[in-house]
C-alpha cells in the first residue's frame, strides 16, 4: 500500500512513501550481523589498544586515545558522504527513501564527531598542555560539527515533509564541502594537529598500524548497525505523518 502527499508548497513534488512494512529485508538481514560483529570487536579492540600495541615514546599513554580518535573521525567522515550523496540522490528523485538515508546518517555522524571532539581533548591536555587551541584541524572540524548539529536543528524546526527534506538535502551537500577542508586543513596551514602520516609516511609500527585498522573496522561496523537502526525508526516517523495527513 502506499500513500501520495500533495503538498500547498508551489514547487513541491508528489512523494510516495510505502507503508506495507519498514524494515527492508534486506536490512534486516544484515542489521544482526552487524551488531554482533561491532559488540565483539569493541573489547578486542580495547585489549589491543590498551595491552597489544607498544607505548608511543614521545606522547605516552595519551597515544592510546589515538585508537579510538582517528577511527571515530573517519567514521564521520564516511557519514557525511553518505549524507553527501543521499542527498543528491534525493534531489534527483524526490525518492524519500534517500532523505531518510540522509537524516538516520547524519545523526549517526554527529555521535561519532561528537566522540572526536571528546577525546580530541582528552589527547590535547597532556600533549599540548591545552584541552583546545584554535587549530586550523580543529576549528575547521567543530565548525563540521556545527554544521551537521544545524542540520539536525533544521528537520526538527520544518514540520512539512517535503519542505523539510528539500531543505536539508541542500545542507547537507554544502555541509560535506567542509570535509575535504578538515583534512587538508593541517597542510595548507600552519598546524600542531599531526598530519596524515598513517597513509604518507608509512612509518606506523606493525602493531599500532594493526590497531588502527581494528579500529576503523570495529567503527565501520558500529556505523552500519546504528545507520540501519536509525533508518528504520525514520520510517517509522515517516509512517506516523502519512497516517496523520490521512485522517
Amino acid at each position: 500500500m502506499t500513500v501520495d502527499v500533495r503538498t500547498d508548497a508551489p514547487s513541491a513534488q508528489v512523494e510516495t512513501v510505502p507503508t506495507d512494512g519498514v524494515r527492508s529485508p534486506a536490512v534486516s538481514r544484515w542489521r544482526k550481523p552487524l551488531g554482533i560483529a561491532a559488540l565483539v570487536m569493541i573489547p578486542v579492540l580495547m585489549y589491543l589498544g590498551l595491552v597489544f600495541a607498544p607505548e608511543d615514546a614521545q606522547q605516552g599513554p595519551a597515544q592510546r586515545i589515538f585508537y579510538i580518535h582517528v577511527p571515530a573521525a573517519w567514521i564521520g567522515f564516511l557519514a557525511f558522504f553518505v549524507v553527501f550523496v543521499a542527498s543528491i540522490a534525493f534531489l534527483a528523485t524526490k525518492n524519500s527513501r534517500w532523505d531518510d538515508v540522509a537524516s538516520s546518517s547524519a545523526e549517526v555522524g554527529v555521535i561519532f564527531t561528537t566522540g572526536v571532539l571528546v577525546t580530541g581533548p582528552l589527547w590535547g591536555r597532556p600533549v599540548w598542555g591545552v584541552y583546545w587551541t584554535w587549530d586550523p584541524r580543529l576549528t575547521s572540524f567543530l565548525m563540521l560539527w556545527l554544521i551537521y548539529v544545524s542540520y539536525l536543528v533544521l528537520r526538527g524546526y520544518v514540520p512539512e515533509p517535503a519542505r523539510r527534506a528539500t531543505y536539508s538535502a541542500v545542507l547537507g551537500i554544502v555541509g560535506f564541502l567542509d570535509v575535504p577542508i578538515v583534512y587538508l586543513s593541517a597542510r595548507w596551514w600552519r598546524s600542531e594537529h599531526p598530519t596524515q602520516f598513517v597513509v604518507e609516511g608509512g612509518d606506523l609500527p606493525a602493531q599500532m598500524l594493526v590497531t588502527l585498522l581494528v579500529g576503523i573496522a570495529t567503527f565501520t561496523f558500529l556505523f552500519l548497525y546504528l545507520l540501519s537502526v536509525r533508518r528504520s525508526v525514520a520510517r517509522l516517523r515517516a509512517q506516523r505523518e502519512l497516517e496523520g495527513v490521512a485522517r
